[in-house]
């Protein structure tokens, strides 16, 4: 297949995304970056698209790769917004989108790269700062997460994921009142951050504050009924306040493993930032003899490398 052929059959895969106005645009793009045939007229004409409309074309690609990127389909958008950053090379948010794409599609090292060209177009983006802190978490960097985070709440502080986030790099970093602080910050700025909400639960237990930890938890619950991780938790927290509250709590570790059995690996409460009381707590409860169906259910089906419902 010819290198124009190639071009071109690609801008019409894209049309099946893409509106037809857009994809018309990056046909015609396609089309005049592609090299010259043989002239078979007096004159050869080749068009050369206007600056204009190479920018509708890739703000259009842009808008089809954030829809994939929302619909859960990473990988997609990473090539499409990679697409994007080729017409729109000034553009920060094209290799902002690309960044986050390649993050959920698990391409660390190009999402580095694509951070730090989106930060020398625009400095003082604080999306761009929280990207790298996130980056920077899941490589297993709390502290340098940290600087960053910090340097984007500066020019933003009013982004409850930020803060979230900058509460897990302190909790990772052994600073646990200052991950309290700042995923009360977070739930303060998003009433339906449960999420906030089960990571203050997860300090409070380990600050053996079981009372606060448990009305924490309960409060998650409300606003997302069916999550596993404050489900097993609150029934940890029960069941460790003794027995009144035993058959609540094994009611409620039961449905938690039903909805998401890697909860009944220790590694992977661990890796959810459970402290070790809690998950003493909950080795404990899971030892049940009522339990021990659902928890034989449990790791039989448990993966590491498996996500909650949570994350999805």
């Amino acid at each position: 297949m010819t290198e124009r052929a190639r071009r071109t059959g690609f801008a019409a895969a894209l049309s099946t995304w893409l509106p037809p106005a857009v994809a018309a645009g990056l046909l015609s793009s396609a089309a005049a970056l592609a090299p010259l045939a043989p002239a078979h007229a007096l004159v050869p004409y080749l068009y050369v698209p206007r600056e204009q409309e190479l920018e509708g074309a890739g703000l259009g690609i842009a808008q089809a790769a954030a829809r994939l990127l929302r619909m859960g389909q990473a990988g997609d958008a990473a090539r499409l917004a990679a697409l994007t950053v080729q017409l729109l090379p000034a553009d920060p948010r094209g290799w902002l989108l690309l960044a986050e794409a390649q993050l959920r599609s698990n391409q660390n090292k190009d999402a580095a790269v694509s951070l730090t060209r989106a930060k020398q177009l625009d400095p003082r983006n604080a999306g761009i700062w929280f990207a790298e802190g996130s980056l920077a978490l899941r490589n297993g960097k709390p502290r340098e997460a940290i600087g960053l985070l910090e340097q984007g709440i500066k020019l933003d502080n009013r982004n409850a994921g930020a803060h979230f986030d900058l509460g897990n790099a302190q909790l990772l970093s052994g600073n646990s009142a200052a991950a309290l602080n700042q995923y009360e910050r977070a739930a303060a700025l998003r009433t339906d951050f449960w999420e906030a909400i089960n990571n203050q639960a997860l300090v409070l237990f380990e600050q053996g504050d079981r009372p606060a930890a448990i009305k924490r938890l309960r409060r998650a619950l409300k606003i997302k009924p069916d999550a596993s991780e404050p489900m097993l938790a609150l029934a940890a927290g029960l069941f460790a306040q003794g027995p009144q509250q035993r058959d609540e709590a094994i009611r409620l570790a039961s449905e938690a493993l039903n909805g998401e059995p890697n909860y009944v690996l220790e590694s992977y409460q661990k890796d959810q930032l459970w402290g070790p009381k809690l998950r003493s707590a909950t080795q404990q409860l899971l030892a049940q003899q009522e339990l021990k169906p659902v928890v034989d259910r449990a790791n039989a089906n448990a993966s590491t490398e498996g996500q909650t419902e949570e994350d999805l």
